[in-house]
């Protein structure tokens, strides 16, 4: 299932100007840093009751040691999941490719709104390596098939654990925003897959309406509404190609990813215990959950602002002021800093790669 270099020449070009381009890479990466950095200070001063910095002496390397090994592992199962499809479609695309996919995967998330560049970021590590592009897009749509199951089902959970009177309404919000989202994706999901026809059909209604009120885009709306059906049709013959040869491996799929999230959800009680606090680890789960939920389609490249009001506000109710903002930093790090630096490496190198091709 792996084409010739000619067949995927045009869809990887077409990738790489939408996805990797340098203006947009770094436009997302100054507002994630500027918004960050912003938040972060403000926790910071907000918080800091003159033993900020003495917090910092009693750190336990230990515990932070382990932390860097739950950050391989979750680097390791984000890979897995995906390579469990790419090692059946195109065997000879080894896991250091899967690897590349995620990390680029992750830091494009970090740079870009509601994570809308992950996808494309990933599905173009893969057809630089061989991988068709239609295999590439049904393994990413696959594994954002197990999210969309996934993260509600732990929303609920987590609200049902946690103890909620003690948060302010902001909580709330970002809990109906994230719920609505999830929500909106998930039906699309499944109807795109089970359904595609009435995806096409309201597709082409919308395209038709939208041509009343502009009609002079009439024909770029009908070609658009075409355009879409013929994919989304491609794509659903391919996904269910996959899983009926391969039956097992979105269940599977749906095991790594719980794995792969109590993982992430496990390593705040990790940072906890390094900065010498003892904190009820199915508390701290349920906080990181609803965390994770709610920032998943924030409208700021990798939820920045977002994520650190939210930290602030579910754990600065069982942690004392002055940790949290050591508590926010590296809670921050370990989720995305750091391995949206190593999938900054792997972007960065693909650019130049195709500098190296275009000049």
């Amino acid at each position: 299932m792996i084409e010739t270099p000619q067949q995927t020449a045009e869809p990887e070009k077409q990738e790489a100007k939408n996805v990797f381009n340098k203006k947009v890479i770094i436009k997302g990466a100054f507002w994630f840093a500027l918004i960050t950095v912003i938040t972060i200070a403000g926790i910071f001063f907000y918080n800091n009751t003159g033993d900020t910095v003495k917090a910092l002496s009693h750190i336990s390397y230990k515990y932070i040691a382990i932390c860097f090994v739950m950050l391989f592992v979750d680097l390791m199962l984000g890979s897995w999941r995906n390579h469990i499809y790419i090692q059946k479609l195109a065997p000879k695309v080894s896991h250091w490719v899967s690897f590349r996919a995620n990390v680029a995967n992750m830091f494009m998330g970090a740079v870009t709104p509601a994570h809308g560049g992950a996808g494309p970021a990933q599905i173009f590590v893969y057809t630089s390596n061989g991988v068709t592009f239609i295999d590439a897009f049904a393994v990413s749509l696959i594994n954002m098939g197990a999210t969309l199951i996934f993260m509600p089902l732990a929303g609920f959970v987590a609200i049902m654990l946690m103890d909620t009177s003690s948060v302010s309404s902001f909580v709330p919000q970002m809990l109906k925003y994230g719920f609505t989202f999830f929500l909106l994706f998930l039906v699309a999901f499944m109807l795109a897959f089970w359904k595609p026809l009435w995806v096409g059909a309201i597709i082409k209604k919308i395209a038709a309406g939208l041509s009343k009120i502009f009609p002079k885009r009439k024909e770029k709306l009908h070609n658009w509404a075409e355009k879409s059906f013929q994919n989304i049709s491609k794509y659903q013959q391919t996904c269910s190609v996959i899983v009926r040869q391969h039956p097992f491996l979105f269940p599977l799929s749906l095991v790594i990813t719980t794995l792969l999230y109590l993982n992430k959800y496990c390593l705040q009680w990790v940072i906890l215990m390094g900065l010498g606090i003892q904190a009820n680890l199915i508390q701290v789960i349920a906080f990181q959950i609803i965390i994770q939920f709610a920032i998943y389609f924030a409208p700021t490249p990798g939820g920045s602002g977002f994520a650190e009001a939210l930290i602030a506000k579910l754990f600065g109710t069982v942690i004392p002021k002055s940790v949290l903002p050591i508590f926010t930093l590296l809670q921050r790090s370990f989720l995305l800093f750091f391995p949206a630096m190593v999938g900054a490496y792997v972007v960065i190198s693909l650019l130049r790669k195709q500098t190296m091709k275009n000049s």
